[in-house]
């Protein structure tokens, strides 16, 4: 197999890093008219007329509007998971790690709620289109991940059944998470009460 010249891999890696930084800035202006409108309600031309982009350009980058979603939700959740990773970093002992995460999660939830809506909207999706299963299964499995990570950090063993752990402060995510959108709205106060009670009792 003949290797590539290092001047052409070189120009090639460019180009890559170009397309790669060019879909990220197409997808972070759909990411606002996708958890403004909803999955179900959001053509590419919908997107294309509220991020100021030709439905050339979105049709260039993107093979369709699934092909565009996905990748939103996957860079979306990076940020999310890459967040609750550098609160965990910052904790020694249970007691940190409850705080910390706690944090993190109010913060997110205040943030971000509308985007997070957006997750869980792509999330029920993909019980009827089978197009979402593996980003969905994908971004699932790194949560469940971060849950690990924070009951090992706690300095308990991890279960067997972590996933369970993960579907209790999921449900518990969500439902805070709606009520910021639709009410009734808690205080961070209030929201950081209900976490902490959560995760004092598997961690």
């Amino acid at each position: 197999m003949i290797e590539m010249p290092a001047k052409l891999k070189a120009r090639k890696a460019r180009k890559d890093a170009k397309r790669d930084g060019k879909k990220r800035q197409i997808a972070e202006s759909a990411i606002e008219a996708l958890k403004e409108l909803g999955y179900a309600n959001t053509s590419l031309r919908d997107i294309a007329d509220k991020s100021d982009l030709s439905l050339g350009m979105l049709h260039y980058y993107f093979e369709d509007r699934s092909d565009l979603i996905i990748y939103c939700v996957s860079i979306y959740k990076e940020e999310f998971v890459r967040n609750l990773t550098v609160a965990l970093k910052k904790a020694e002992g249970r007691d940190a790690v409850i705080r910390e995460f706690t944090n993190a999660l109010v913060a997110s939830i205040v943030n971000d709620e509308m985007t997070h809506r957006l997750w869980y909207d792509i999330r029920t999706q993909a019980m009827f289109d089978e197009t979402f299963r593996p980003v969905v299964s994908e971004i699932e499995m790194k949560l469940i991940g971060i849950v690990r990570a924070a009951v090992i950090k706690a300095g308990d063993k991890a279960p067997d059944n972590i996933e369970l752990s993960y579907a209790l402060l999921d449900g518990v995510f969500r439902y805070l998470m709606q009520n910021q959108i639709a009410g009734p709205k808690l205080t961070c106060d209030q929201m950081t009460a209900v976490f902490r009670a959560l995760l004092t009792k598997f961690l």
